[in-house]
């Protein structure tokens, strides 16, 4: 006969154990499952939660990483489970976005790489932030410029600075992602970085910065002094 979640003793099963003693003390499986909500004809959800995690080794960024139909190769993961998941993951990285209600100053290379690290880890393929500053470096907005594929992403840099002036920015700091993970910019990133600095003195618009990202750490130009 099949064990269903329901056969499990209370203390045992992911909803009531969250209920008794809270979601910290859950695993990741038993919070996929909730997630999940039902297992399938021989798995519950429970096992299927740990056979998906095992294929992705027990990574959640990893996880996050695939597409619905990356997820839905494992046997049990439905068009509806890989949509639950999606969703919880991405709720997740948008509740790391959340910043206090006060002005950010960005004084340094490891603040503005706080800012986009939710935005940028756990991609696939590239994109492009741009985060705009006043003239006493607070920050005033961050927004997505362009997306790309696995390897490049075509920039714009009148877009970029007629934003800048829309938003009476003062100074910018730019940013986007390696999905290779590989933190040394490329010919085209030097190049770029160059071209918009330009860009930004003909305009009155300081260039503080350009990060690229991977998703534990980052590459700073300003830090390096290449800017």
């Amino acid at each position: 006969m099949k064990t269903t979640i329901k056969m499990w003793a209370e203390d045992d099963r992911p909803r009531e154990k969250m209920q008794r003693i809270g979601s910290r003390a859950l695993s990741d499986a038993e919070i996929l499952a909730i997630i999940i909500g039902a297992g399938t004809r021989y798995l519950t959800a429970v096992e299927l939660a740990q056979e998906l995690l095992r294929k992705y080794n027990n990574d959640l960024r990893l996880l996050a990483r695939q597409s619905l139909e990356d997820l839905r190769e494992t046997p049990g993961i439905g068009l509806a489970k890989a949509v639950g998941i999606q969703a919880a993951l991405e709720l997740g990285k948008r509740k790391s976005e959340l910043e206090p209600q006060r002005r950010l100053k960005v004084m340094t290379s490891k603040t503005s790489y706080r800012l986009f690290k939710p935005y940028l880890a756990d991609l696939n393929h590239e994109e492009f932030y741009v985060l705009y500053l006043d003239h006493a470096s607070y920050k005033i907005d961050l927004r997505l410029l362009s997306k790309g594929g696995t390897a490049n992403t075509v920039v714009d840099g009148k877009i970029l600075f007629r934003e800048a002036l829309m938003l009476r920015a003062s100074q910018v700091v730019l940013a986007h992602n390696h999905p290779s993970g590989r933190l040394v910019p490329s010919e085209r990133d030097i190049t770029l970085t160059r071209s918009l600095t330009d860009f930004g003195k003909l305009v009155g618009i300081h260039v503080l910065d350009h990060l690229i990202i991977s998703d534990n750490d980052y590459f700073s130009f300003s830090d390096k002094n290449t800017l």
